[in-house]
């Protein structure tokens, strides 16, 4: 239609009676009104129509519509339009009793005055005598006032109210440096969290910020049940999905000194972590100088997760690392209380020293001027780590010593080193050839296949190991597998059965194996706790133990540290709960990055690694004699004495880092934790 009829449109329909649109001269009948009355104005028709159509809106609808408007402005607004409306109703009324009082002033300034007076004044209720009228206008204004106070407060109080509202929806932004953020929800938080308010790295307040997709208050209400007080250490959670940029920024990741990217419960969900670890060197950059310590489930996705988080950060493949630790525990029983000890920050653990008064000095006689902690290895000024160096290697301007403290204020240097006894120095007897090993497995889960495969290289070769497994599908494969990638070095033979049942776990007969070793099926969101089946599993194995009469060292391996504490009680055995030791392993590289390099190193088959040791392999047994004597016994075969494990003491008798003035008798079957060449 052409810009001059439609000028013309609206002049038809109002001049021809019932002309419809598009229909010139055409009579309209009621349906046809009728339809044109609700049919909207804006489908193709001019300005007009669209006026006509506000038209249609009463008064009341209008003002309505603009209350409407005005609320939805805020607080500020609300404010404002209530200040304007009383000042509109008590300034008239005050003017009419100033105007109508026989005692007014007569200058024109003065009544003014008055009447500013009576506008401030009216909180009085009924404060004015006098005629009626002036009784009802007095009442009016303290009403008024009323209304205005009243609403005033109801205004504000809603203000903070939705303040406080927002507040607990998690999405306010931490204005903080040098703080710690924890980004994402799992098994590992209480760990993490309780252990980095533990750390005693540095005396100041600290700030820990966490992240992730859950309900602000809940994650408060959790923290405070599993993590406790905090002391000088604030947390504050926020809520949203760590792989959002806009929500990472709420906890201003760029300003902090180090960020924790937790694992997933679910290994599915390693590629959340990946694109975490995305988002946050797309926030941070790739130069930027925050620390970050990641962990996946599955090492399918360590590569990827290693590229997205950049060259300088530190991610952990949480299954190698368990299996490592199983093993590890097998070949070394007890062990498992000295990695505890290590990683624990409520004990005793790795430190850096700077010293500049051992500059030039040997690590032998930086050893012996630690009379209260151990000092086990060498930082260089590249940021490599020498762990148990030889004896003579010199410690240079920029290198720092690499210790086990109480804290990184504990280490002090003594002129004069602890005498040691030269008549209790022992050495160890000449190795003799190990026999083969049986091993027992019972369970399966996605870390055996590592597990059966590292326990082969550490076995003598001839040693066997018997799988008791439910014959699933998933099973199956990893067994031909782990057969197929061991060759002859070890046996591995399937025995199908559920180990939950007496008579499964009761036919393999315990007793003849060196090693049981019992794993729980994997954590699937939904499912039962693995937990479950193992604590069951552990029932039937004590009570073959006490039929049997022998007691033989059994590892297990839980998801979490409080089933560990109901578990029945096995002699000897060694609890791994790897979700624990991992959460434990990542707040110690968060707080040391050098600490990478040296429990790399300590979990490796080769290189220095932990050991128990007999302690008749250093100081004689059966008199009494200092730790320095067993230290110094130790350096001279090459290795770092950081400890004794006591059979005869009560819970365990671990003791890591004892001064070296410590003086005690040696029982023939007491054990010397050690650093040294596997």
């Amino acid at each position: 239609m052409r810009k001059e009829d439609e000028k013309l449109v609206p002049r038809q329909r109002g001049a021809a009676q019932g002309a419809g649109p598009g229909r010139t001269g055409e009579t309209r009948t009621a349906d046809d009104r009728t339809t044109d009355r609700i049919r909207p104005a804006s489908r193709g028709r001019s300005g007009g129509r669209t006026r006509s159509a506000h038209r249609d809106h009463s008064t009341g609808e209008r003002l309505r519509y603009w209350v409407d408007t005005t609320l939805t402005r805020g607080t500020a607004a609300l404010c404002g339009w209530l200040a304007l409306v009383c000042l509109a109703l008590v300034v008239p009324v005050s003017t009419v009793l100033v105007w109508t009082d026989r005692h007014t002033p007569a200058s024109l300034g003065s009544r003014i005055a008055a009447v500013w007076r009576n506008t401030g004044q009216t909180m009085r209720l009924g404060g004015e005598v006098g005629p009626p009228l002036r009784v009802a206008l007095s009442v009016l204004l303290a009403l008024i006032a009323l209304v205005y106070v009243s609403t005033l407060v109801s205004l504000i109080t809603t203000g903070l109210t939705d303040r406080l509202i927002a507040l607990n929806r998690g999405h306010a932004r931490i204005l903080e440096s040098g703080h710690t953020v924890v980004l994402g929800w799992s098994e590992q938080i209480p760990t993490v969290l309780s252990e980095l308010v533990a750390a005693r790295t540095d005396r100041r307040r600290r700030i820990i910020a966490v992240l992730a997709d859950r309900d602000k208050p809940a994650m408060e209400e959790d923290l405070r049940a599993s993590v406790g007080a905090t002391g000088r250490t604030r947390i504050l959670c926020r809520t949203g999905r760590p792989t959002d940029p806009a929500a990472l920024a709420r906890v201003s990741p760029a300003a902090a000194d180090c960020v924790l990217v937790l694992p997933r419960d679910d290994p599915r969900d390693d590629a959340e972590v990946v694109k975490t670890l995305l988002s946050l060197s797309a926030a941070v950059g790739e130069r930027g100088p925050v620390r970050v310590v990641a962990a996946v489930r599955d090492d399918r996705h360590l590569g990827a997760a290693r590229l997205a988080a950049g060259p300088g950060a530190t991610v952990l493949d949480m299954d190698d690392i368990a299996a490592r630790l199983l093993v590890d525990c097998v070949r070394q029983p007890g062990l498992s209380l000295v990695h505890r000890e290590l990683l624990d920050f409520a004990g005793h653990e790795f430190h850096t020293v700077r010293e500049p008064a051992l500059s030039g000095r040997t690590f032998d006689e930086a050893a012996r001027a630690c009379p209260v902690s151990t000092a086990v290895g060498i930082v260089h000024g590249d940021g490599t780590v020498a762990l148990n160096p030889p004896r003579s290697t010199p410690l240079l301007a920029d290198d720092t010593l690499l210790v086990i403290a109480e804290d990184e204020h504990a280490t002090r240097l003594s002129a004069t080193p602890v005498p040691y006894d030269p008549t209790a120095l022992t050495h160890a007897p000449p190795g003799t050839p190990r026999r083969p090993e049986r091993v027992l497995l019972l369970g399966w889960n996605r870390r055996a296949p590592l597990v059966a495969t590292r326990l082969a290289s550490r076995t003598p070769p001839g040693s066997s190991l018997d799988v008791v497994a439910e014959p699933r599908t998933d099973t199956l494969t990893g067994i031909r597998a782990v057969t197929e990638a061991v060759g002859g070095r070890m046996t591995v033979l399937h025995r199908p059965g559920d180990p939950t049942l007496s008579g499964t776990t009761d036919a393999p007969d315990p007793d003849r194996y060196d090693t049981v070793i019992v794993l729980g099926p994997d954590h699937r969101p939904g499912h039962a706790d693995p937990d479950d089946r193992t604590l069951v599993t552990l029932l039937h194995l004590r009570a073959g133990r006490r039929a049997g009469g022998r007691h033989v060292p059994a590892v297990i391996e839980m998801t979490d540290d409080r089933n560990r504490l109901i578990a029945p009680p096995l002699p000897g055995a060694d609890f791994v709960v790897s979700g624990r030791l991992i959460g434990l392993l990542m707040t110690q590289i968060s707080r040391n990055p050098h600490l990478t390099a040296v429990f790399e190193e300590l979990l490796a088959p080769d290189g220095n690694t932990l050991q128990l040791r007999p302690a008749a392999h250093y100081v004689r047994t059966g008199r009494t004699t200092s730790f320095a004597t067993v230290a110094a016994s130790a350096a001279r075969q090459g290795a770092c004495a950081i400890g004794y494990r006591s059979t005869t003491a009560p819970d365990h008798g671990l003791r890591v880092n004892p001064p070296k003035a410590h003086v005690r008798h040696w029982h023939p079957d007491d054990q010397v934790v050690v650093i040294a060449p596997g």
